[in-house]
């Protein structure tokens, strides 16, 4: 068998960034995925800013917009009577967000991978983990004919998804666990605005999100419990909520042209994993997932990528030292990201609270406050550093303005 640094499972976004870094930085990587890739999967499609900024800074960047997404700079968000339309501001000097279609995407990823030099093996079924005295030391696998493989490396990683193998395997608990609040549907319809647009409206979220090929990924989220029944008869019941919700799309129907598949995700888990252990790690999805509703999935997991190449990957080597960096990659990045996993939350539940809504009254009457709300979404900036004192306090009482610092 072949020593490799670092081995991963899960070529997508995840595991192929993480996969490409590491390799750039001299390891030898083994690249593992179960489909036949590259191949469409659900998702909300949408880079925010800050992963834009990393695909950039990775030198992939160009070639997602040579897919043809459009580059999207507009956003609009409707609740009540409020109406904001703004844009994000630039993270890493990058204004735009994108939203290609993912065979598309994984695709560029995948490619840069097997350019830094990364061993990629499509439809390869992980059915175990191998241990030795210090921990997990490899993974075996089954090829599509049967053939049955073991591999050893330094590191294995984790990064098949929300069913992990690899946390299975391991033995990862889950230390943070929310309820499951909202099912979506979603498909791909053609003449809508290349706008990313949010529309809320009691116990119904609707997006609107442009892709490839002139079409807007439309999605439609439903509270979970209504998951079953909403299913029974789910084309009638997607479509008229997205007449009632979608502007553009007040005249749809069941036989509409427009649009073709129905897709669907009837189970948004919310949680994180224990992310590290001794040998093996968990990334993207199979260490923290959580509600679409926000969709700051792929953005994520750029960031666990990134913090992995930076963080981990320069340790691989060192046993002693590799055992260090995990423990503290794994506080790093909760830290970083429990903030959007709150506040996801918030949102999944559907609910549509007064002093919400008299805070974004407020926000509404200045662009600059409407582009800095927009800037949280994305995640280029923090709660925090937008919903201050002065602005909460301005809102409550219902007069005055906040200025820009």
């Amino acid at each position: 068998m072949t020593l490799y640094d670092i081995i991963v499972v899960g070529g997508r976004c995840a595991g192929a960034s993480a996969a490409m870094l590491a390799a750039r930085a001299g390891h030898r990587v083994l690249l593992l995925d179960r489909a036949r890739m590259p191949s469409d999967t659900v998702s909300t499609h949408l880079v925010h800013q800050p992963g834009v900024a990393l695909l950039a800074e990775w030198g992939v960047l160009d070639a997602v917009v040579a897919t043809g997404c459009p580059a999207i700079t507009q956003s609009a968000y409707h609740v009540a009577d409020v109406h904001l339309h703004g844009s994000s501001m630039a993270s890493g000097g990058q204004h735009a967000a994108y939203a290609p279609r993912r065979y598309l995407l994984d695709e560029v990823l995948l490619s840069a991978a097997v350019a830094a030099g990364v061993e990629f093996r499509s439809q390869a079924t992980v059915t175990g983990l191998l241990l030795d005295e210090h921990g997990v030391c490899g993974v075996r696998y089954r090829t599509q004919s049967g053939q049955v493989h073991e591999e050893r490396g330094r590191l294995v990683v984790g990064a098949d998804g929300m069913r992990s193998a690899v946390a299975r395997f391991a033995g990862a608990p889950t230390v943070v666990e929310d309820p499951t609040l909202t099912c979506v549907y979603y498909s791909y319809w053609s003449g809508l605005p290349p706008r990313f647009e949010l529309f809320e409206d009691t116990d119904r979220f609707a997006g609107t999100v442009p892709t490839n090929d002139e079409l807007s990924v439309v999605s439609i989220y439903f509270p979970q419990p209504e998951f079953e029944a909403v299913r029974r008869d789910a084309r009638r019941i997607y479509v008229d909520n997205v007449a009632r919700m979608v502007p553009g799309l007040r005249d749809a129907t069941v036989t509409d042209d427009r649009f073709g598949k129905l897709h669907a995700v009837g189970d948004q888990r919310n949680f994180f994993r224990q992310g590290t252990g001794p040998g093996w790690l968990l990334l993207g999805d199979a260490w923290h997932h959580k509600d679409s509703i926000t969709a700051r999935g792929i953005s994520d997991a750029f960031l666990q990528a990134d913090m992995f190449g930076r963080q981990v990957v320069p340790h691989v080597a060192d046993p002693v030292a590799l055992a260090g960096a995990l423990a503290d990659y794994e506080a790093m990045r909760k830290e970083k990201l429990t903030e959007s996993y709150r506040n996801t939350l918030s949102v999944a539940r559907l609910d549509i609270q007064q002093e919400r809504i008299q805070l974004l009254k407020f926000i509404e009457r200045d662009p600059q406050l409407v582009d800095r709300y927009f800037s949280v979404v994305s995640g280029t900036l923090s709660v925090d550093e937008v919903y201050s004192p002065e602005l909460l306090s301005g809102a409550a009482r219902g007069r005055g303005m906040v200025t820009d610092d």
